[in-house]
């Protein structure tokens, strides 16, 4: 028994056994001699009683006569008189023993349940909130004397309970915070040892929790850069920030990593934490803005240059030859033209992508999109004896707005026209799913390459920039494309192969209502 009720019992039990089993050896020696010493004091009361009987009838006995009288009365020849007193006594005293024996211990038993099983109990609560179960509780008797100890354990269990709630919402609280704060966290102890790292982590430098977790740093694979890093505000326990170029499987990214010692409590040294923030975008925006106030410079610079330098030829005398007047005249109405257009597509441009922009979707008939598309592009591929080849299926219904569906079309048209040879045909199709619209513009022109199809949208970005310039066109109808796009809910899907040709497929959300 590993109970205090169970031990204190056996205890007890062995106690109160060698003390009855004693008593019982002491009574058995002490007995047998307290039994003879009876029988010869009775048997010799007997012999004088019998002796003056005999006197008394005028017999003499002598002293030799009455000790064989009193021997005679003492002494039993067969010994079963004496042994059968001897066995009933010896049975009555085991009786009394062994019950005085059982009534003591249960008498004991009584006891130990009312005061000792509580504490058993009390023990038991104890081992399990050590356990970590705090909803363990004893049980409170205010009769008892351990009541006390009962309501104490149970107030402890009670706080501990309360005191494991706020540790786990804090733990998820915290894990929450961790893994979607949106940049890599990674810990490090003060052995070098990764103890904790977010999905984001795991996701940029594609790990997992489970192969970083507790190895060292410097043996997971991250790159030798982001090592000397880590080296370096383990070296000089102290908080750094640094920007850095990253190739992760085999992506550029730009990272703006900060790392800070964690001190505990006394100043105890615990590790490192490691921050990275993805600045990829924010970089490549910077490049694009860069690059767009590049190219609005060139591209402006360039017509302006035309219309000055024409203008002072002009006012230098050639004016007065008619032809060259005309001449001259004709090329600043087209590059001043063409300044108005980039000006134009700047503004519209600029319009789409101010915050809070949106178009006006309502039930709109992809067909009659393209109809009047080509329609309004019919002079210009007339222009190049070029011809369009349609497959339209009436009535795609989607939510959109005709209008600007239709510059959509109308600016993918001219791309298609403007990058064909003569002679050839552009295909627009329509088809449908069971959730969008899908319009399919197609051309045989000059194609290109896969590693341009990323930039095509980007402002300003041409595949042949000579031949794109001398066409007209102003380097952002692609980019005004996309966001029209993007503003209707739908992608927009290239496919292309140098020499043969460039493939739009746009896809449009159905109008469901219908």
């Amino acid at each position: 028994m590993k109970s205090l009720q169970g031990k204190l019992i056996l205890a007890f039990t062995l106690l109160m056994g060698s003390i009855f089993a004693g008593l019982g050896i002491v009574l058995s020696q002490l007995f047998p001699v307290y039994v003879e010493q009876s029988v010869k004091s009775n048997a010799i009361e007997k012999a004088g009683e019998i002796s003056n009987i005999i006197e008394q009838a005028n017999i003499t006995v002598n002293d030799a006569l009455k000790d064989e009288i009193t021997l005679v009365l003492s002494s039993d020849p067969n010994g079963s008189d004496f042994y059968d007193i001897r066995k009933k006594l010896w049975q009555v005293l085991l009786i009394v023993l062994l019950g005085a024996f059982i009534i003591t211990i249960m008498l004991f038993y009584r006891l130990t349940k009312r005061h000792a099983q509580p504490i058993d109990n009390v023990t038991e609560v104890a081992i399990e909130l050590a356990k970590g179960n705090y909803r363990a509780r004893a049980y409170e008797d205010d009769l008892l004397s351990t009541a006390q100890l009962s309501t104490s354990i149970n107030i402890l269990a009670r706080n501990l309970q309360e005191l494991f709630k706020v540790r786990e919402m804090e733990k998820e609280r915290l894990n929450t915070l961790i893994e979607n704060m949106g940049s890599a966290l990674m810990m490090i102890d003060r052995d070098g040892q990764i103890s904790i790292v977010n999905k984001p982590f795991v996701d940029q430098f594609d790990f997992s929790a489970h192969d970083v977790q507790d190895e060292l740093f410097k043996s997971v694979g991250l790159p030798k850069e982001l090592e000397k890093f880590i080296d370096y505000v383990f070296l000089m326990e102290a908080s750094s920030r640094k920007q850095m170029t990253l190739v992760i499987q085999q992506d550029i990214k730009h990272m703006e990593v900060y790392g800070a010692p964690v001190i505990g409590e006394h100043g105890r040294w615990l590790g490192v934490v490691i921050v990275m923030h993805d600045i990829s975008d924010l970089v490549r925006l910077e490049q694009i803005r860069k690059d767009f106030v590049a190219n609005v410079s060139h591209e402006l610079r360039t017509p302006i240059t035309s219309i000055k330098g024409f203008s002072e030829t002009l006012l230098d005398g050639a004016m007065k030859d008619e032809k060259t007047l005309l001449s001259f005249l004709e090329i600043i109405y087209k590059e001043s033209n063409r300044l108005q257009m980039l000006i134009q597509d700047l503004l519209e441009l600029s319009k789409i992508e101010q915050h809070g922009f949106s178009v006006d979707l309502v039930k709109t008939n992809l067909q009659e999109v393209m109809m009047r598309a080509a329609e309004m592009m019919s002079p210009r591929i007339d222009e190049k004896d070029m011809t369009f080849v349609t497959n339209m299926k009436s009535d795609v219904v989607v939510n959109g707005d005709m209008n600007r569906l239709i510059q959509v079309v109308m600016n993918l048209l001219a791309n298609a026209i403007t990058y064909s040879a003569e002679k050839t045909s552009v295909y627009l199709s329509l088809h449908e799913s069971e959730t969008h619209g899908i319009i399919i513009i197609r051309d045989e022109g000059i194609g290109m390459d896969k590693t341009e199809i990323p930039r095509i949208f980007e402002r300003f970005y041409r595949i042949d920039r000579a031949r794109s310039r001398n066409s007209g066109g102003t380097g952002l109808g692609l980019a005004i494309v996309k966001h029209l796009i993007e503003a209707h809910n739908g992608r927009i899907f290239v496919e292309s192969e140098p020499g043969k040709g460039t493939q739009f497929k746009i896809l449009i959300p159905k109008n469901h209502a219908t």
